[in-house]
């Protein structure tokens, strides 16, 4: 008789611990100085199968955990209680995806204090240089800022993200060499179109996500897609040119090293047809062309070398229409017009006799080759013309300039004007001064 009393009280025990409605705990929560009881009390009914079962079980459990965490004594005295509320949090969240029983409780201070106790953590390790530790906290603040700001817990309900900690978990994740966690991040940055966070521009982040997927990815529509919201967001951002050109670096490369060019052209042509506007790719399928053009390595030019020159120059002044002010396109321009008149001059060499009809050959040539010495002097006066003016120079931009006057003072040494050889040669030889 007593066996079966004492298994009826054991029954009803465990049926009172499942059945009770967690108002210990809850009463606990509220009491100052409570929560350790409240963690013994949720610790004890999360036992149960059954507890385990409810809602509000995990809801209770990720409360008392949270508090846990964002009081610093007992956050040391109960290390990992981020992560205990977290795995608590989620479970309750997929029971009650509404959040209805939290909002009934008024319990939206759980993600609170998670994100907030989890963002003050990351910028502690952050400034500390533990990067992997920044990039764990951060990443835990953006999950509950984006949990607040989704379901506008937040004062600031108008609120979307929390661009300083996605920012902040970017970057601890790459200084921790974790460039692929530190993508997703920016990558989330990039795509809600953010230009300042904190009063500061972040077109680097941009750029480093064209980066990592052009260069470390190989991944040509993930960095084309970066790069065109770069633009969109920074369009006076001079530097997009640059670097559209090297998402396609890589591939252009393997075109490069087949010495028959006609596959590198091909790709050139579904460039610049693609990105009709950029300027950069026009300017560097000219120079292919034209390099190609007088290429002399195999013994000869290509049989086609008058066909690619003018091509080239058709590519580069297509270039100059886009932007006028492209330097190095009239550079490369007066280059090409300046080699025809050398060219031209030099096949005089050819003719040896002295009859009357020899020497108006050669005088013709000679004329001819004036002519074209004459038709490279705009584009290289157009190159003063724009860098001239300026006070301090790129390295690139001294040496288009210094290019420039050295091509002019050699048209003017064959033209044997003296003030203009002076004028110009003491140009070059100051350019580093003034610029």
């Amino acid at each position: 008789m007593k066996k079966y009393v004492l298994f009826g009280m054991l029954a009803m025990t465990i049926h009172f611990c499942t059945a009770q409605d967690f108002e210990k705990v809850k009463k606990s929560v509220i009491l100052p100085g409570q929560l350790e009881n409240a963690k013994t009390e949720i610790d004890k009914l999360m036992n149960d199968p059954k507890a385990q079962a409810k809602a509000e079980g995990w809801m209770w459990k990720a409360k008392v955990y949270s508090g846990i965490y964002a009081d610093e004594k007992l956050r040391a005295k109960y290390p990992g209680a981020e992560t205990i509320s977290n795995e608590a949090f989620e479970k309750y969240q997929q029971m009650d995806p509404t959040f209805k029983i939290l909002k009934d409780n008024g319990l939206q201070s759980i993600a609170g204090d998670i994100y907030s106790t989890s963002f003050n953590n990351g910028v502690r390790t952050y400034n500390t240089k533990q990067w992997d530790s920044a990039g764990y906290y951060f990443q835990l603040a953006v999950k509950y800022s984006d949990i607040i700001f989704k379901n506008k817990w937040g004062r600031d309900t108008t609120m979307a993200l929390d661009t300083t900690s996605i920012l902040y978990a970017g970057i601890s994740e790459e200084k921790a060499n974790k460039k692929d966690v530190a993508a997703t991040y920016y990558g989330k940055i990039a795509q809600n179109k953010i230009a300042k966070i904190g009063g500061s521009d972040i077109s680097d982040v941009y750029k480093w996500l064209v980066d990592y997927y052009s260069r470390l990815n190989n991944d040509e529509a993930n960095a084309l897609k970066y790069l065109a919201l770069g633009k969109e967001v920074f369009p006076n951002d001079t530097t997009w040119p640059e670097i559209e050109s090297g998402i396609y670096d890589n591939e252009l490369d393997a075109y490069r090293k087949n010495p028959n060019k006609d596959s590198l052209f091909i790709k050139y042509e579904q460039i610049t047809t693609s990105l009709p506007k950029s300027y950069v790719f026009m300017y560097n399928y000219g120079v292919e062309l034209y390099n190609y053009a007088i290429d002399t390595s195999s013994g000869k030019k290509p049989a086609n070398s008058d066909a690619l020159i003018a091509k080239a120059k058709e590519k580069l002044n297509k270039a100059l229409e886009i932007n006028p002010d492209y330097a190095q396109a009239d550079l490369l321009l007066g280059q090409i017009v300046f080699n025809e008149a050398v060219d031209l001059k030099a096949t005089t060499k050819d003719i040896k006799g002295q009859k009357p009809e020899d020497v108006k050959k050669r005088a013709d040539i000679r004329v001819a080759a004036g002519k074209k010495f004459d038709e490279a002097i705009p584009y290289l006066e157009k190159v003063e013309k724009l860098l001239g003016p300026r006070g301090k120079l790129k390295q690139e931009e001294r040496t288009t300039l210094k290019n420039a006057y050295d091509l002019l003072t050699t048209i003017y040494e064959q033209k044997n004007v003296k003030d203009k050889i002076d004028y110009y040669t003491n140009k070059f030889n100051n350019v580093d001064k003034d610029h």
